[in-house]
């Protein structure tokens, strides 16, 4: 598939009749567009459910697409389906993690300081409910601020900020014992994950963001090792190998002790048929050419006089305006979809395998 044909599934940047003006949509890491096999897939699973009731045959083909969803997931985090959990977001999947942590007042969590409030949020509730420290340091520190009290490291994957990425030393951290998990919202889907590479005990990630699946829709790896030592935090019908069992029942041994109670059946369906199209075009060509025009629109923000944020090889660009707030209302009217970050001077855009250069020139038409 050529990248024009990956783009024409998406009806959000299709031309708009009689005259109107185009979208570029520029704002993946907040939420993907969605396709239009995706919403077909979606409302299909809406359409059996209305016709035929949802009693046993709806749960058997619901349970079916689970399975496909979790193999989806596990592919693109680089691991097998079993060390995989279903979530509905990239917070839930890190709010079980840190609820499953035997942490108490002497022990120390190391954070930075590019968070995004998904995690802050719970590490805040980790700190309140149990009096564990949670340290705030660089984010290219991460690894680094290590000490003997600590007990874990908490940190983005990708940098919302800006698309800087998480230093390679957390591999070393995370083998000398000291678990780390990454938030990684704005990597899976976005550049190649391997968590074996990575070396990481826990990646969340969501599926609506650069998946381009539905809200409501996520993943969280468990490495083998953790499988046994992360308690569920209340494992449900689902999550259980034998649920006839009652309060004997147990937790499946595997990430599955971990998924959402309730997973919406339209939800993974359209996760399965977004990966079916991503996986047409190629997730390596996609993660390649998105990179590729973030790359260039870095270059031409830069010749135009921008500061533009630290970052790595990512899809993520992030540069300072006087007026962040403005900036993207200026370019909402002109059919540009970017986004600013409260509390930081940039404006964010966020590059796919599915925009392409004219999006980007648009974006620059804005920049003076």
């Amino acid at each position: 598939m050529e990248p024009a044909g990956l783009r024409a599934h998406f009806p959000v940047l299709r031309p708009r009749a009689e005259g109107g003006s185009d979208i570029a949509y520029l704002n993946a890491g907040t939420c993907g567009p969605l396709a239009d096999t995706t919403v077909e897939a979606a409302r299909a699973m809406l359409d059996a459910g209305a016709a035929h009731g949802r009693a046993h045959p709806f749960f058997e083909r619901m349970l079916g697409l689970q399975v496909r969803q979790r193999a989806a997931y596990a592919a693109r985090l680089g691991t097998a389906p079993e060390n995989v959990a279903l979530t509905t977001s990239t917070s839930e999947g890190m709010v079980r993690v840190l609820a499953g942590m035997d942490l108490g007042p002497e022990d120390e969590v190391i954070t930075s300081d590019q968070e995004h409030p998904g995690l802050l949020g719970p590490l805040g509730a980790l700190h309140r409910r149990t009096g564990a420290h949670v340290r705030i340091v660089p984010f290219a520190g991460v690894a680094e601020a290590v000490g003997p009290a600590t007990r874990m490291v908490a940190c983005s994957h990708v940098s919302w900020v800006g698309g800087e990425v998480a230093p390679a030393e957390l591999r070393e951290v995370a083998a000398s014992g000291v678990p780390v998990l990454l938030d990684g919202a704005q990597g899976a889907g976005a550049v190649a994950v391997d968590v074996d590479a990575l070396g990481c005990t826990f990646y969340g990630a969501a599926g609506q963001k650069w998946m381009c699946g539905a809200i409501g829709s996520g993943m969280l790896y468990v490495a083998p090792s953790w499988q046994d030592r992360l308690p569920p935090i209340g494992p449900t019908y689902l999550n259980l190998v034998d649920a006839a069992q009652g309060l004997a029942a147990e937790p499946h041994p595997d990430a599955r002790r971990h998924d959402a109670s309730a997973l919406a059946p339209e939800g993974t369906a359209a996760a399965v048929a977004a990966d079916e199209l991503m996986a047409e075009f190629g997730w390596e060509a996609a993660g390649e050419r998105a990179a590729g025009l973030a790359s260039w629109l870095v270059d031409e923000l830069r010749a135009r006089g921008r500061e533009v944020a630290p970052r790595g090889r990512t899809t993520l660009v992030s540069w300072v305006e006087d007026d962040p707030a403005g900036f993207v209302a200026r370019a909402g009217e002109a059919g540009i979809v970017i986004r600013n970050l409260p509390g930081w001077p940039y404006v964010r855009a966020s590059v796919g395998a599915w925009n392409d250069e004219r999006d980007l020139e648009r974006l620059l038409g804005l920049v003076s």
